[in-house]
């Protein structure tokens, strides 16, 4: 036998034993775990194919002449010869590709046990049932879990009774204060508070009919004023002539168009819930963590707090 197969035959051997021990020895071994199979596998593999390729090209390099017709280009004039692809090559490479596609979507990982998925799961199934068991709760009692909820939530940011902590969070007691209202006439908004893509447009957009011509700064001033006062005060002709047409003559919003700036609604804090909101104080994030009822009774708590 050709020393080069012998010594091929006695490394893959040594190789293969070396990964036996290694996991005959460890805690467990296999224990039909399908990662450490796969893994053991692999390794087996690799070694094999390793030493079948080096032996390969070696005996080549001990035998082989070159042969067969040039190709037409060359560098510095050494050129290549027009081989065909070998067989084996392309077979290997073929079932590589092969096992690769089988390991990633029914061996592993997709096919894997996964603990975020099976979290994921339990909370479906629970936000299911807590749904169900609680769908018909309104009035005062989803008030009083909405305060459960914004107790375990909410009070981090916005203080226990919701003042925002010194200007930390938003004042959940009051509906939008001026420098809120400043911020979003001058920067514009798209927090989804409708629930959907109703984007208000920044102070480029916003033309106040009465004068014919963009809103100006000392207009941007005194309607931020009316709507923090609660619609009173001097500005009333600005907000007629900028914004009544999208947010209503009584600034409690439109459907499907603005939201209410006077007072806090359900619907529109569960879209700030689920969607997060973006102000000049920062960004508050959305609370995916909270199913539909939960957001809803919030809604119902913060909405009481500012009647």
């Amino acid at each position: 036998m050709n020393k080069l197969y012998l010594w091929g035959i006695i490394i893959t051997v040594a190789m293969i034993g070396a990964t036996y021990l290694s996991v005959a020895t460890s805690k467990g071994g296999l224990n039909n775990d399908i990662v450490n199979i796969l893994a053991v596998t692999g390794a087996v593999a690799l070694v094999i194919i390793t030493v079948f390729v080096v032996i390969k090209y070696v005996r080549q390099m001990q035998v082989d002449t070159a042969s067969g017709e040039l190709a037409d280009e060359n560098w510095d004039g050494i050129g290549e010869y027009k081989n065909e692809l070998p067989t084996g090559w392309a077979v290997m490479f073929l079932l590589t590709m092969i096992w690769g596609m089988w390991y990633f979507t029914i061996g592993y990982p997709l096919n894997a046990y996964s603990q975020i998925g099976e979290y994921n799961e339990d909370v479906a199934v629970h936000n299911a049932k807590f749904e169900e068991k609680y769908k018909d709760i309104t009035g005062e009692r989803l008030v009083e879990m909405g305060e459960s909820v914004y107790l375990a939530e909410c009070k981090v940011c916005h203080g226990l009774s919701a003042d925002g902590i010194d200007g930390k969070a938003a004042n959940l007691n009051i509906r939008i204060d001026e420098q809120s209202v400043k911020y979003i006439i001058e920067n514009g908004s798209n927090n989804k508070l409708l629930g959907m893509e109703m984007p208000m447009p920044d102070r480029n957009g916003l033309f106040n009919v009465n004068t014919g011509a963009l809103i100006t700064d000392a207009e941007i001033d005194i309607v931020s004023k009316y709507v923090a006062n609660g619609m009173s005060g001097e500005g009333a002709d600005v907000f007629a002539g900028a914004c009544m047409s999208c947010h209503g003559e009584d600034g409690k919003g439109m459907e499907f168009v603005a939201p209410s700036i006077v007072t806090y609604t359900p619907v529109l804090v569960s879209n700030v819930l689920a969607h997060g909101k973006k102000g000049i104080i920062g960004t508050m994030p959305k609370f995916d963590r909270l199913n539909d009822k939960q957001k809803e009774a919030v809604g119902a708590y913060i909405t009481s707090l500012s009647k």
